[in-house]
């Protein structure tokens, strides 16, 4: 999110659809986790990157400054994305703010654990429920992951 925007949408949905929630996508990383929906999608930039809009992976702070400033502007909720390489900032996020925290586990993230479980390498739905527990354990209350379907049809849940 850029800064001001959430101010905007809160403002236009007061006026016209109060009931109407937000989730603040601020703290989206620069991340190479993004690989196989870029790939997928065909929105794999044609050149340079999009680090001028995502946050710099190295940069833990930012994210709380960029969600309080959002919860300051009107959101009703936030989110971290990608997840599972960023859970201490999801934990940080968690203690400075009682929003609804969102974490995105994303497509790199369950591609990984595809790939393993094909070649057998792990036991897949240890591994994502482990990986979907940590996520809520860190501070998460809500998680958006691809394997959200499988995890509940088969119970992949701890």
């Amino acid at each position: 999110m850029m800064d001001g925007r959430v101010a905007a949408i809160r403002a236009a949905l007061d006026d016209n659809s109060p009931d109407v929630g937000i989730l603040s996508y601020a703290a989206k990383y620069a991340s190479a986790y993004y690989g196989p929906f870029r790939d997928a999608a065909g929105s794999t930039p044609a050149f340079g990157d999009r680090k001028t809009y995502q946050m710099d992976p190295r940069n833990s702070r930012e994210a709380i400054r960029e969600i309080l400033q959002d919860e300051k502007e009107g959101a009703d909720a936030v989110m971290v994305k990608p997840a599972l390489a960023y859970l201490d900032v999801i934990s940080a996020v968690r203690k400075a703010t009682s929003l609804p925290l969102a974490a995105y586990n994303v497509s790199g993230e369950y591609s990984m654990v595809k790939a393993a479980a094909a070649a057998g390498y792990i036991d897949e739905g240890r591994v994502v429920a482990e990986n979907l527990t940590a996520m809520f354990r860190a501070g998460a209350d809500i998680v958006v992951s691809y394997h959200a379907k499988e995890a509940l049809e088969k119970g992949w849940i701890l």
